[in-house]
């Protein structure tokens, strides 16, 4: 339990919640909370099983609020525990197996003695009673106060058939509805363990130096500052940066990628994460409760409780719904006999087994089970999708729009050729060139030093020197003035146009090139590229196969490097020197002109393209907040392999939705055409609703191998 205030300074706190498995019974449960005494609003999180209550509230009132159907406040360490109960650990199980050993019993009498016996009718009773008890509960305090749910219409259906002396399928009702419903709670408990096992991966407590001392603290009890000592395989407790030694970390908790990544001194490490060889020492940079671990696990909490559009038509048409299914029983029961003379008993007992058809069990879990179990596959495998709304809209893209630096490409640009004029070497070339750009923070300045440095160039001393820019630098070299920086510089210098074919081919293919020269003369070129991910093609091929129609490349670039780049890689449209502003229309031309589009970047610089997409991912964020906090959609490692993972899960979950929801109105309009011939009997009825609830259940599921 956590406790925060609101903007309008009204005390507001999280309990998080043990029982909470039938969505129909949540809603209920959601609107006693609201109608506590002092409480302003409450907001329930049916797949994280959590509520946020603004006002003054008391554990035992919520407990009280949820006393119809067993919800209580879970008071474990943290809210973190989880320990799933055995089957016959659950109350409920119990009462359901007990009520399946009376009604065989009941059976076997039926058979033996006779169907009027008392000894039958009383298995059968007993069978209603031990397994419909909590049913009833419910059920009879909805019609005290005319609410009208599946509890609701489960108990007009059974005391109807108690009525008519319909005691075995009565009976049979309880029992198959117990089984419905312990198969609702079978799939939330599954769709649920994806968040509770993201909640385990980070330890509880970690070794803290003290001095010479290195005592074992709890995560809550460490402070900012502190030095975590952390030895080989053990799991990092905290966020933090590494400040003694070297190793290399497994990163998969945090980004989805399996191979270890090498940390030293000065490097980020995160909460949750693996260290696999070196002992090293870690200054922890943040609170328990600000971890990247744990703002995901908020994240995806948070992702859970935002319903999906097809969420939001199945609730609204279940308001509707079951009211609609208690008047069509109510005709169905009493038209006939009225109007044609029918016979009543007949006509009773298939308005019965109306109600029961009708129970909109499938359909209130066909859509929230998928986006539970799809949100919790996607954040074990390091994709943050922040609701169920980005899932279903991820799953109906038309067009996926890419950044190119740091995105499709590396954004760490390398030399990829020396040209020395006559009378030089490429030696000659690059260290002139180390010693001009040692002075210069550019990224092609970068890439020139390591270049330089790779291969042991000496350096030499410079003096004087000078940016000039967005053209390049000069500086002084044993008494030489020396410029290095773009054709444009050199072509003030000189007066005269210095490309020649075989540079303008160089920048044609993706590369930048940069002059190196003397007031007279050019001593070399350099040419500079930012390379393309490896796998960056291979992805643009999966995203057709996954029905992508269109893909687009937008730059600050400039033309020649966006084209070759573009050509590379099989991008279907490249725009190219762009501003950020000039990336937010083409977004809105491109919705215009190809349908729903995604805009993939970093999460900082493409943040105006990334909030007027339909969808926007951010990726390579390796936990960062602006990447978590800016896109719907956050890959977390620092490539795009997860790109076409998520497209690829989120187009499986939205049709998994469909044919839930397929599912669950197809069996029921079947069953309810029975009634016409007369051939609805309780036992189709139930079985249609119970094959309906299983066969959703079964297809969400699919969504957990994915």
């Amino acid at each position: 339990m956590s406790e925060f205030t609101t903007k309008n300074e009204l005390p507001a706190k999280e309990f998080r919640l043990q029982g909470l498995s039938c969505a129909d019974c949540a809603a209920q449960f959601e609107q006693n909370v609201k109608e506590l005494e002092n409480v302003k609003d409450a907001k329930l999180n049916f797949g994280a099983s959590k509520i946020t209550v603004t006002g003054d509230i008391t554990v035992e009132q919520i407990d009280q609020a949820g006393a119809f159907d067993n919800i209580r406040v879970d008071e474990s360490k943290r809210g973190q525990s989880y320990t799933r109960k055995s089957f016959f650990q659950k109350r409920q199980n119990l009462t359901m197996t007990a009520s399946f050993v009376f009604i065989v019993l009941g059976y076997v009498l039926h058979f033996s003695i006779g169907v009027s016996s008392l000894w039958t009718i009383g298995a059968y009773a007993i069978a209603i009673l031990v397994g419909g008890y909590d049913m009833f509960k419910v059920g009879f305090k909805n019609l005290s106060t005319f609410t009208f749910d599946m509890k609701t219409l489960m108990t007009i259906a059974i005391i109807g058939a108690v009525i008519i002396g319909e005691w075995a399928e009565g009976a049979a009702v309880v029992f198959l509805f117990a089984v419905s419903e312990a198969l609702e709670e079978y799939s939330v408990d599954k769709a649920r363990q994806s968040i509770h096992s993201l909640m385990e991966i980070a330890p509880h407590t970690a070794f803290i130096r003290r001095g010479k001392e290195i005592v074992e603290k709890a995560v809550e009890d460490i402070m900012i500052s502190d030095i975590m000592v952390i030895k080989p395989g053990e799991k990092i407790a905290m966020d933090g940066e590494v400040m003694k030694g070297q190793t290399s970390i497994n990163q998969a908790a945090i980004t989805g990628e399996s191979l270890p990544v090498h940390k030293a001194v000065g490097d980020e490490v995160f909460a949750g994460t693996l260290n696999e060889e070196g002992s090293i020492e870690v200054k922890v940079t943040k609170h328990v409760e600000d971890t990247t671990i744990a703002k995901i696990i908020h994240l995806v909490e948070e992702a859970q409780a935002e319903k999906a559009p097809a969420q939001k038509f199945v609730d609204k048409f279940a308001r509707y719904y079951t009211p609609l299914i208690l008047v069509l029983a109510l005709l169905i029961a009493i038209l006939p006999p009225l109007l044609a003379g029918a016979v009543w008993s007949k006509w009773i007992y298939l308005g019965l087994a109306t109600l029961v058809v009708g129970c909109p069990c499938a359909l209130v879990i066909s859509t929230p089970v998928a986006i539970v179990t799809a949100i919790g596959n996607a954040a074990r495998n390091g994709v943050l999708i922040k609701g169920g709304i980005h899932l279903e809209e991820a799953g109906n893209l038309d067009a996926i729009a890419f950044d190119k630096t740091g995105t499709l490409t590396k954004g760490i640009p390398e030399v990829t050729a020396i040209k020395p004029a006559e009378d030089y070497t490429e030696e000659d070339v690059l260290q002139l060139a180390l010693a001009i750009e040692a002075f210069s923070q550019h990224p092609i300045a970068s890439a020139i030093i390591r270049h330089a440095k790779e291969y042991h160039i000496p350096s030499v001393e410079a003096e004087n020197f000078d940016s000039i820019t967005g053209k390049g630098a000069q500086a002084d070299i044993n008494g030489v003035t020396y410029y290095i920086g773009s054709p444009a510089l050199f072509e003030n210098l000189y007066g005269k146009d210095i490309q020649t074919e075989e540079i303008m081919q160089r920048q044609t293919e993706g590369n930048t090139v940069i002059f190196l020269g003397t007031q007279d003369k050019i001593i070399g070129t350099i040419a500079v590229a930012d390379q393309v991910r490896e796998k960056s093609a291979a992805i643009m091929d999966d995203l057709k196969n996954l029905g992508i129609k269109t893909t687009l490349m937008l730059t600050g670039d400039n033309q020649a490097t966006g084209q070759a780049i573009g050509r590379k890689l099989g991008i279907d449209h490249v725009a190219a020197e762009l501003l950020p502003e000039e990336k937010l229309e083409r977004i809105q031309q491109i919705k215009e002109e190809h349908g729903k589009v995604a805009m993939v970047g970093d999460g900082i610089n493409d943040a105006p393209a990334l909030a007027t997409a339909d969808i926007g991912i951010a990726m390579g964020s390796g936990g960062t907040d602006a990447a978590l906090e800016t896109a719907d959609i956050a890959l977390m490692s620092d490539d795009l392999d997860k790109l076409s993972y998520t497209v690829g899960l989120s187009r499986k979950a939205s049709r998994i939705i469909k044919e839930n929801i397929t599912f669950a109105l197809l069996l029921k309009v079947i069953a309810l055409l029975l009634v016409i011939p007369g051939l609805l009997t309780l036992w189709i009825a139930i079985v249609a609703d119970v094959g309906a609830t299983l066969l959703v259940v079964l297809n969400s599921m699919r969504l957990v191998r994915y």
